[in-house]
């Protein structure tokens, strides 16, 4: 069992760890996620894995030895290892090694399925049907049944359970697995059935999802009443390629260790440090150095600073992301304007911050939605700038005179946002030109999270990288209030005092047109129905604006290729990184 208050020697070890790597932490800490691909999401559960790596075997199958330290290196470390108390991309880079779903992302493809704990399943009408597979045991020995599954569901999302998680649950409690199950059946070690409340068109997809991740019930036993530790100071609950040895936040350094007795491909190597560096170009200067291995969150310079090393080679996909700017109905009166909002998207120049801030790295976002997810509007496009425009409509909406908020934006880099401040300097600017004030707040990433799921923000940078290839998991999840008119009421918004609301949903959207066409999609297995209903809402959404649409961003990551043998690995759309596939040169 691993903790935060390890022996000195591991300290050393893990603070020696990437050399040079390890003074850059003090330049501060942000982070993005990984998740981004350029294949349409598949139309079938089959497996893909064309961009999986085939050409080595696995330890178990070549009498191999993982051997090595792979060090990853980002811009923001963990705040939690528990895959149901996050909604961060960051966690979940280090958890997905730790933990399986039952049925998993392939590699490198743009949402196709493949065998995780599950060998078959089945969706028909509102009835899931699973097939585990046999012998997988914890990384605390014991073996995986139905009951896990059942246990960890329960924890994630039953507030009769006695391991209930409680305030400590991630928003994906609900919109995941919550929502649309009504009932487990583990009677059987081996078989799971699944009953869902209606028919919920994505719920395989979410079964793949990070959040759905199986927990040793055994385990949740074991923390008893303290469920929100898993997250800190506990080990040995996932079936995953690695498993946790040493958190040390103080370092911001995580290392995980080999899983000799993994049930799929890997791992190669013996050891994984996740590694925080605030600073991009030092971020890539380690990367060409050899002190780190594999990093992300790369800006223009760093990126360059890749291409042009003989050591380093920069990996690169289109995105199934979204970066915008959310304004908070619920808190700043001028934003329950549609005007007000589509004066806004008019002033800034988000051509400008795609071509010039993320130089060419991104592109224009037009809806809620990339272009490789199903239901993209085609008729659509990014609002020019015409601050002629955002006048009159700010005229027109009382507000000519103009008025003030607060932008909230994390330091640091992430994906869809390689340059938050000079971002929201950008759209300072752009906005004090038709006479409204914007006070720039500053956070790291966590602290940025909590602020902003808290409602507290006026607008603010946010950007999502799917979680499963489906329209729902941007329209539903991001934008949809996940209450109903008992909850609403007349209100045209979301607040953050009424019960269960979705505090993914930052702009507190609440438009029911939208809201049906969302709802109706979830409901239909049609896949040509399912396209024009999100066609429509990605229309309603374009037209109300309650975000500027600012970027799709391609996915970047830079791997040294004299330490990592590239063949190996596949950047990925969804799930990953996958490090178990790696082998060092």
């Amino acid at each position: 069992m691993a903790s935060t208050d390890r022996n000195v020697d591991r300290r050393s070890f893990l603070k020696a760890a990437g050399g040079a790597a390890a003074a850059t932490t003090l330049a501060g800490c942000g982070g993005s996620p990984t998740e981004t691909a350029t294949d349409e999401p598949a139309d079938d559960d089959t497996p893909a894995g064309d961009d999986t790596p085939t050409d080595t075997p696995s330890p178990t199958e070549g009498g191999m030895e993982p051997e090595g330290t792979l060090v990853f290196s980002r811009g923001s470390h963990s705040q939690t290892l528990d895959p149901q108390q996050t909604t961060s991309g960051e966690d979940v880079k280090v958890t997905n090694q730790m933990y399986n779903q039952l049925i998993q992302f392939a590699p490198g493809g743009g949402g196709k399925l493949e065998e995780g704990l599950a060998s078959e399943w089945s969706l028909e009408g509102t009835t899931a049907t699973l097939t585990l597979k046999e012998g997988i045991s914890f990384h605390n020995g014991e073996e995986f049944t139905a009951s896990d599954f059942r246990a960890t569901f329960r924890r994630f999302t039953d507030s009769e359970y006695e391991y209930y998680l409680g305030d400590a649950a991630s928003g994906y409690a609900g919109f995941t697995l919550g929502s649309w199950i009504d009932s487990v059946d583990d009677s059987s070690d081996y078989e799971l059935t699944i009953e869902l409340t209606q028919q919920y068109a994505p719920f395989l997809r979410n079964l793949a999802m990070f959040a759905s991740s199986v927990i040793s019930e055994a385990r949740i036993e074991e923390l008893g009443s303290d469920q929100a530790q898993l997250g800190q100071e506990y080990g040995g609950a996932g079936t995953g390629p690695f498993q946790l040895d040493t958190l040390d936040n103080s370092n911001e350094r995580i290392l995980l260790t080999a899983n000799t007795e993994f049930w799929g491909r890997g791992p190669f190597v013996a050891e994984v440090i996740f590694n925080t560096i605030g600073e991009n170009s030092t971020r890539a200067q380690s990367l060409i150095n050899g002190e780190s291995h594999i990093i992300d969150g790369i800006g223009a310079q760093a990126s360059q600073q890749i291409q042009d090393a003989g050591s380093a080679e920069l990996l690169q996909k289109d995105g199934i992301n979204i970066g915008y700017m959310a304004m908070n109905q619920a808190n700043v009166e001028p934003f329950r304007s549609k005007e007000v909002r589509q004066a806004i998207s008019y002033a800034i120049n988000t051509e400008a911050i795609v071509n010039n801030i993320y130089e060419g790295f991104a592109s224009q976002a037009d809806q809620p939605i990339p272009p490789n997810v199903l239901g993209y509007n085609d008729d659509l496009d990014p609002y020019p700038q015409d601050k002629d425009q955002a006048q009159t409509l700010l005229e027109e909406a009382g507000y000519g005179d103009g008025f003030s908020f607060e932008l909230a934006t994390f330091k640091n880099p992430r994906g869809y946002n390689p340059s938050p401040i000079q971002t929201a300097e950008q759209v300072r600017s752009d906005l004090s030109d038709i006479g409204i004030e914007v006070t720039i707040n500053q956070q790291s990433f966590g602290p940025f999270l909590d602020y902003t799921l808290a409602g507290k923000h006026d607008a603010c940078f946010l950007g999502w990288y799917t979680d499963n290839a489906d329209p729902d998991n941007f329209y539903y999840a991001l934008l949809h209030p996940q209450v109903g008119e008992d909850v609403l009421g007349d209100s045209e918004y979301m607040t953050w005092d009424m019960e269960n609301i979705n505090g993914l949903n930052v702009a507190a959207y609440a438009n029911r047109e939208y809201m049906t066409l969302v709802e109706e999609g979830q409901q239909t297995y049609d896949e040509a129905e399912r396209r024009s209903k999100y066609e429509q809402a990605g229309q309603i959404a374009h037209d109300d604006a309650p975000w500027v649409f600012i970027d799709y961003a391609k996915t970047l990551e830079g791997m040294n290729t004299e330490v990592v043998d590239p063949d190996t690995y596949t950047l990925s759309s969804i799930g990953g990184p996958y490090v178990n596939t790696i082998q060092l040169n």
